[in-house]
This record gives structure tokens, sequence and C-alpha cells, in this order.
């Protein structure tokens, strides 16, 4: 591996590592929330009202905008242009925040009639409580924002540390908020949460800001060069993004209609099949993005196809056994992270079923995210949308075909293939836009990688079948059917891609040996 994509290989380790540390919080959270109230409508009513603030902050902040800053941003700073690139930067700081009162106060007055739009089948109470949880989350976008433009200014500077940890203490101040005022508050008290971890997320990336130098200058001057760039690559980023978010809206919307309790199995189902992707599929992405733009804004079109390829080849190594090991041992992993008070086995096994459906897509949607940056990296935004338009077209009828017969299943499936289609896309259009991608060693290590991972799937179930059996009634007994599963999976798989000579096998190991075992050895 040469110096570049060592760079991107720490880099990913580090974000895979804090990445891990936040979901880890963020399943203690979740945690805390689900056996309180169950999968009941108030759930139902404190999912639901994450709908519009984050369509809000993704339209504007977390996928349009960051999408187009950093290519810019990271092209002025790799060619020397870095006193252009702040006053660029101060120039979106001020559109950004004008915009976001703006939409935040028309979404504020409109809050009731919005959430009955997205969830109409909610019994009339939980539709209130919906739009009183929602107005509380509206506060923490603004920091939310804030936060967003300093990670796109850190990363393009190859800094991902601090951000990285901001994730941390975002769940750190959901979980001590949440804790300690849900007696009075009730599951209100986890949303006021969410207001202070965004606070916190941002307030500790103002020091690392500072020690790049920074210097913004407010400004509302739309004839900024940068400024211009970035608007026309964020239109139509911000066009893709709302028809994503309408497909959410639509799923939400088919779900609200069936048994009490839908709209949190599917979020919590999500929510762990979003795990690897979080921690693995993001973490390479935003480690590799930074040098995909630096390569692409100097012309070096072939190591831009290297650094691609090695992030598409790492993603696709470790979620192709992670979406297996979720399959594996889902069941049981729910039933020992939530099955307690509130959370009943009934609840249990409708998110069971969710993640399998889930899980078949983890693969795709953690292979975009290194892609959309791909093209986001080559300042081409219309691919991703166009695409992104036909695989949401594709995911609403899908998803309304198949909620009949299937109920909730239905729409984890419809989701999944989905993901598929953008994904084939996507590595089409790319392949005809730069030429051969080393298409076939790609091709090779998913091969390499899928056989390792249903090897592994058969043992792991083989071996929890053997330890203990399939009832898992007691939570000694789930921790260990968990326990089982994750050593033997990981023990076959890694052994597995070890004796087949994978690159990829020996990059990730070598990684994780050289961070920790060759310190404590103090070598």
């Amino acid at each position: 591996m040469n110096a570049q994509g060592r760079r991107v290989a720490k880099a990913a380790g580090l974000m895979m590592v804090t990445a891990f540390l936040s979901r880890l919080l963020g399943y203690v959270r979740d945690w805390f929330i689900y056996t309180h109230f169950g999968e009941t409508y108030a759930t139902d009513a404190f999912n639901a009202a994450f709908s519009i603030p984050d369509f809000i902050y993704m339209l504007l902040v977390g996928g349009a905008l960051s999408s187009a800053f950093i290519p810019v941003f990271s092209s002025m700073i790799a060619t020397e242009r870095r006193e252009e690139a702040y006053r660029t930067a101060g120039v979106v700081v001020s559109y950004m925040l004008v915009a976001m009162a703006v939409l935040i106060s028309i979404a504020f007055i409109f809050t009731e009639p919005l959430v009955h739009l997205l969830a109409p089948k909610l019994p009339a109470p939980f539709l209130k409580l919906a739009a009183h949880l929602t107005r509380i989350m509206f506060i923490q976008m603004f920091f939310m924002a804030l936060n967003g433009i300093a990670m796109g200014i850190l990363n393009s500077h190859h800094h991902f540390t601090t951000p990285a940890w901001g994730g941390i203490l975002y769940n750190l101040g959901i979980i001590t908020v949440g804790a300690a005022l849900v007696s009075k508050l009730g599951i209100a008290a986890f949303s006021w949460g969410v207001v202070v971890g965004a606070f916190c997320n941002f307030v500790i990336q103002i020091p690392a800001l500072k020690s790049t130098g920074l210097k913004l200058y407010p400004s509302l001057d739309w004839r900024n060069e940068g400024f211009r760039q970035i608007l026309v690559l964020m239109l139509p980023v911000a066009m893709g993004l709302a028809v994503t978010q309408f497909n959410l809206f639509v799923s939400q919307n088919l779900a609200s209609g069936l048994a009490e309790g839908t709209i949190t199995a599917l979020r919590i189902a999500q929510r762990i099949m979003q795990l690897p992707i979080g921690i693995f599929a993001i973490s390479i992405a935003i480690a590799v993005f930074p040098t995909l733009t630096s390569q692409a804004a100097r012309g070096e079109t072939d190591d831009f196809k290297r650094t691609l390829n090695l992030g598409l080849r790492q993603v696709f190594f470790i979620t192709i056994p992670s979406a297996l090991g979720l399959m594996a041992i889902g069941e049981p992993a729910i039933k020992l992270m939530f099955e307690w008070r509130r959370f009943t086995a009934e609840h249990t096994i409708a998110t069971a079923q969710a993640l399998f459906f889930y899980s078949l897509g983890l693969v795709p949607y953690s292979a975009l995210q290194v892609l959309n940056r791909a093209f986001y990296a080559i300042k081409d935004t219309v691919t991703p949308v166009s695409a992104a338009v036909v695989t949401i077209f594709a995911n609403i009828v899908l998803s309304i075909w198949l909620v009949k017969p299937l109920a909730h299943v239905g729409l984890a499936l419809a989701y999944s293939m989905a993901g598929y289609i953008n994904m084939i896309i996507l590595m089409l259009m790319l392949r005809k836009r730069l030429g051969s991608l080393g298409g076939r060693q790609v091709v090779t290590s998913t091969a390499l990688a899928s056989a390792a991972a249903v090897l592994m799937y058969l043992a792991v179930r083989g071996a929890i079948l053997v330890t203990v059996g399939t009832t898992w009634a007691t939570k000694t007994v789930q921790l260990e059917a968990v326990g089982v599963g994750l050593v033997v999976g990981t023990l076959v798989y890694v052994g597995l891609t070890l004796a087949l000579r994978m690159e990829e096998a020996r990059m990730v190991t070598g990684l994780v040996l050289r961070k920790f075992a060759w310190k404590q050895l103090g070598k």
C-alpha cells in the first residue's frame, strides 16, 4: 500500500474506532427510550418527530451543502488559495444561517399539518405529541448546521479526529439529559437531549477550527466565485435529497397504517443495519473523500481510480460479512439489547424480521457512501441525483406493492432492493465516465469475501445451535449466543480471508495490529 493508501487507512481506522464508540452510546440511548416506552405510539411519535428537522438539515447541510462544499473548499486548499477558501466559507455560512432561519420559521408555524401529512394514521393525541417533539428538535438544527460546515472545513484539512469525537458527545448529551428528565418530561426529555447533544457536538469543533488558521468573513456577496460553484453543485444534490426524503415519508406514511409500534420497529431495525455503515462504510468514505477531491483537482486520474478502487474493496470486504452476521445473530441480539420492561418478545420478532430484510441492503448502501463521493469529488452532482430519482421511484413502487402481502417486512425489502438498483447505476456511469476502475479486482475480491462470509454464516448458526439452542430465554443465554456468534464469525471470516491471501484482510488486520498489539509490546 502506497503512502496515500496508508493515510486513508489510518484516517479510516481512527474514524471506525470513534464511530464504534458513538454507535455504542447510540445503543445506550435507544435502550433508555425503548425499555421505558416500548414499541408504542409514543415512540412512533418520537421517531416521526425527526422527519421534518432531518429533511431540512439534509436538504441544506448534511447532504447537499457538505457534498458541494468539500470539493470546492478542498480544491482551493489543494491549489494554495487559502484566503479565497475562507472568504467562500464565510459567504456559505451566512447564507446557510439565513436559509435555516426562514425554513425553520415556516416549518414551526405549519408543524401540525406537516406531521399529519407524514404520519396521518397515528391517533390524534400522538400526532400532537409528535408535533410538540418536532418543535423542540428544531432548536438543535442551528448547531447541527454549524457542525456540518465545521466538519467540512476540518475534513478538507485532513483533520478527522475532532469531528469523530463530536458524535460521541452528541449521544452523551441525549443520554444524560434524557435519563435525568424522563420522569418529569416523559419522552420529550430525549428531544431536549438532542438539543444539548447537538450543542456539544458543535462546541468541540471550535478549537480545532482555530488550529487550521480559519478566518471567517461573514458576507452575503452572492457574486463570490466559490459560493456560486457550490450553489451550482448543491442544487442537483438538494433535489435528489428531497426526492430521497419523499421516499422515506412514503414509507413512514404506509407504516403508520400498520400495527402499533411499526414505525419504531422499522427504525430500530434500520438503525441496527446502519451500524456497520456508520462504523465502517462512512468512515472509509469520509477518509477517502478529501483525497479523491485533491486528486481530481490536480487531474491525477489514475491515482483517483486507485483510491476509489481501494475504498470500494475495503467497504465490500467489511460489510458483506457484517450483513450475514446481522442475519445470523439478529434475533438474540435484539432480545439482549432491548427486550426488557415494556419491550416485549412480540416487539423483538417484528424488529428482527425487519432487520433480516434491511440487512440484504447493507452492502449497496455502504458502497453508495463511496460512489456518491467519487462523483462529488469530480464535481458531478447531476449523475447521483439522476440515479437517485430512478431508484427512489422504484423504491416507492416496490413499497406500495410489497406492503400489502408482507406488511412492514415488505417496506424493508423494498428499501434493500432499491439500494442495489442505485449502486449498479452509479458503477456503470462511473465506468463510462472514467474508464476501467479495476473492476476485475473488485469482482474477485467481492466473490472471495462473499464465499468466506457464507461459510461464516453457516459456522455462526451452527455454533449458536450447538452451544445455546434456539430459545434464548434469559439474558445470560442471549449474551452467550451473541458472544459465540461474534467470536466464531470473526475467527472464521478473518481466518478464511487470510488463507485466501486477500489484500484487504492483510490490510485490515495489519492496521489493527499496528494500532494495538505492537503498541502494547513497545515495538
